[in-house]
């Protein structure tokens, strides 16, 4: 990269109080704005942040809804999108790359505002259509046009009452029946009930269902996609055979209508078969390009990868806005000072409170740009795929690498959130609880995030799983993640002295070395686990299972972590930057990789990597000086973070500084404040008259 991009058609920030420490920046935030996402994603989620801004019907509400108001206001926002021209025409020819990055952009934006919005919306037209472009044909491409003009309501029900994660166990049915043409879809029971299905609560009018194929015979072909007609688009009443209902009030999300669904002998025509794979023949004879049923399921559920990543991406953009609110808070909240009546400091002076909240905003950094490298690989294969006349093999070929990036990755990001977002409503007090700060909603909203699209320990079994079979194969992975393993003999080797001799601790190459070792150590050691059990005659299942806590588990967030800190090493070193921005990349990775590494230490330590206190002592030293160095900048890299006030929407966080201020107006405007509430004399007690 030969120059910085324009930085004009960022907003700049007001002048007040947060400037004491934005003064002490040596860098340009915009300029490390657009290191951390590019610039035509950012143009687009400031048009998406305006457009919503001057738009009514997505003015923010000072109190909370009743549930079914905020299905109702979400559902028309959904149908108002269509109309706000943030897509231009022109995107249809763009190439398939480039139209999902638009779009996903468009999504982010989106989230940061209102995540049930965004999410509902993933869920009838991104989700959906990705679904309709990986296992159907073109007479299906009817839904995905409708599906992206809204004029039908969508939506995906995979997931079953008893059965989640094992997809293989879900019992929906659908048998064909040559006579008419057509699949009789049947739940057996309330325990096989559609659940969870977004969107279908209340609105879908179709929805893409799996069940098991049957044909005549009584034989079962396994999970199979189906179209299913659920409501009347014009009446919104169910068809027959179709028994639909609302899951009722969640934790959060509420603007999406999540709902269960029961066929009863629902008929659906022939053709609504997914059939890219596999198809029915009229006469009811069944064909397949797979010989396996389980390869036609591992096909049919790689198409909802893009929505992990998406996942993750608005995951990373919840880490980012959580640090945001705590670092502003931090250097504007004043407690305590050295002088017992002098002035006071504000908290993020306090080393405590840096080593509490700087580790996510270093995450917020390297993550963003980890979830922007594996968007770009993800969306590369997907092109790649398409093009090639053999595309779908080449596909099946290295989707199990970056499936098994994805299943490490999503839990690493979305648990980072999870626990920065709790660790910021701590740092903030008080004022952090208010529903005002944002906290509340950005803990709630974020929350199923850690289960739904691949519950997190689910998903990082299939990620340790994938990389047990790289270390008995030990050849170079088609992504290139794992290609240190065919040195591990010398890996293993290795020490933090003999690293050292290598490279300074100062090197982001000493982090990749010592992640290098642990992966080594942790495969090493977990296969020996398994082999072991296995030969004592344990069932593979049990010692693979047995295998999970130190080991499996552990070796699938270090992969992630070990992936998302050589990616960000690689696009720095590729970017020609300058001193200042060269230098405040370099701390914020020191502090995220440090704060990895210290919490593996036991792991450096049971591996006879480091034997003496001098790697904890050397590790938690660089990670509180790191720390310290970073406070001078810590607000202008949270500028470079943050959305726009309106999309972060933090009384306590916003960009004009002015803390109290806007608390005071806050609680002077509460709807109610100053009002005798309506049941003041429930709570008076009569007065007895006294006998004086």
């Amino acid at each position: 990269m030969s120059q910085i991009p324009d930085t004009s058609f960022i907003p700049d920030l007001p002048k007040g109080p947060l400037c004491k420490y934005r003064n002490r920046a040596k860098f340009d935030w915009k300029k490390l704005k657009l290191i951390f996402e590019s610039e035509q994603d950012l143009r687009i989620k400031y048009k998406v942040w305006k457009v919503l801004e001057n738009d009514p019907l997505f003015s923010k509400h000072k109190t909370t809804l009743p549930i079914d108001e905020q299905k109702h206001l979400c559902a028309m926002q959904v149908n108002r999108m269509p109309h706000l021209n943030l897509i231009p025409k022109e995107i249809e020819q763009k190439s398939f790359s480039e139209k999902t990055k638009y779009l996903m952009s468009i999504n982010e934006a989106l989230h940061t505002y209102c995540p049930s919005l965004s999410v509902k919306i993933a869920l009838g037209v991104g989700l959906f259509n990705n679904a309709i472009r990986a296992m159907g044909t073109e007479r299906h491409m009817k839904y995905y046009d409708a599906a992206w003009n809204r004029e039908l309501i969508t939506c995906l029900a995979i997931t079953e009452l008893a059965h989640g994660s094992n997809t293989k166990r879900f019992r929906t049915t659908a048998t064909y029946d040559p006579k008419t043409q057509e699949f009789v879809v049947n739940t057996p029971d309330f325990e096989s009930a559609k659940c969870w299905v977004g969107n279908l609560g209340k609105t879908a009018t179709i929805a893409l269902t799996f069940a098991n194929l049957y044909t005549e015979n009584g034989e079962n072909h396994g999970l199979h996609g189906f179209i299913i007609p659920i409501r009347n688009p014009k009446t919104l009443q169910a068809y027959p055979g179709v028994l639909v209902g609302d899951m009722g009030e969640k934790i959060g999300l509420n603007g999406i209508d999540n709902g269960f669904v029961i066929f009863s002998n629902c008929r659906i025509p022939r053709e609504n078969l997914l059939n890219r794979t596999s198809d029915v023949t009229q006469k009811g004879e069944y064909e397949s390009v797979f010989s396996e049923p389980g390869k036609v399921l591992g096909a049919a559920l790689e198409s909802f990868s893009a929505g992990r990543i998406g996942i993750m991406q608005e995951s990373a953009n919840t880490l980012a806005s959580a640090t945001v609110i705590a670092v502003r808070y931090a250097a504007l909240r004043k407690q305590f000072g050295p002088e017992k009546d002098g002035p006071e400091v504000p908290i993020i002076e306090y080393q405590l409170q840096q080593w509490r909240i700087f580790p996510y905003l270093a995450a917020a950094g390297v993550l963003k740009v980890a979830v922007a490298e594996l968007t770009d690989i993800y969306l590369a294969v997907i092109e790649r795929s398409q093009k090639d006349s053999n595309g779908f093999e080449l596909l099946t070929q290295i989707v199990s690498e970056i499936h098994a990036v994805i299943s490490s990755s999503k839990p690493l990001t979305t648990w980072t959130a999870r626990d920065a977002i709790q660790e910021a409503r701590e740092a903030c007090g008080g004022h952090g609880y208010l529903k005002a700060s944002k906290l509340g909603d950005l803990r709630n909203d974020h929350d199923p995030s850690v289960t739904y699209e691949g519950d997190n320990n689910v998903l990082g079994q299939q990620a340790s799983n994938w990389l047990l079979r790289q270390w008995t194969s030990a050849v170079e992975s088609p992504v290139g993640t794992v290609n240190f393993l065919k040195n591990r003999g010398d890996i293993l080797q290795r020490t933090y002295e003999t690293i050292l001799r290598e490279v300074p601790i100062e090197s982001m190459d000493f982090v990749l070395h010592c992640y290098e070792w642990m992966l080594c150590y942790l495969l090493d050691q977990t296969s020996r686990r398994v082999e072991q059990d296995t030969k004592a005659g344990v069932h593979r299942f049990d010692a693979r299972n047995n295998a999970q806590v130190y080991g499996a588990r552990d070796l699938s967030l270090a992969y992630a972590e070990y992936f998302a800190l050589s990616r960000f090493s690689k696009r720095f070193r590729r970017l020609n930057l300058n001193r200042e921005l060269s230098q405040v990349l370099n701390i914020l990775f020191a502090v995220y990789a440090m704060w990895c590494i210290d919490r593996h230490m036991t792991t450096f330590y049971l591996g006879g990597f480091a034997k003496s206190p001098s790697f904890a002592e050397a590790v938690r030293t660089r990670l509180l000086s790191k720390c310290g160095e970073l406070k001078d900048s810590a607000v202008s890299v949270a500028d470079a973070l943050a959305p726009p006030d309106f999309a972060l929407n933090s009384v306590i966080a916003k960009s004009d500084g002015l803390l109290y201020e806007n608390l005071q107006s806050e609680f002077m405007t509460n709807q109610g404040a100053f009002e005798r509430p309506a049941w003041w004399k429930d709570i008076i007690i009569p007065q007895v008259k006294s006998k004086l």
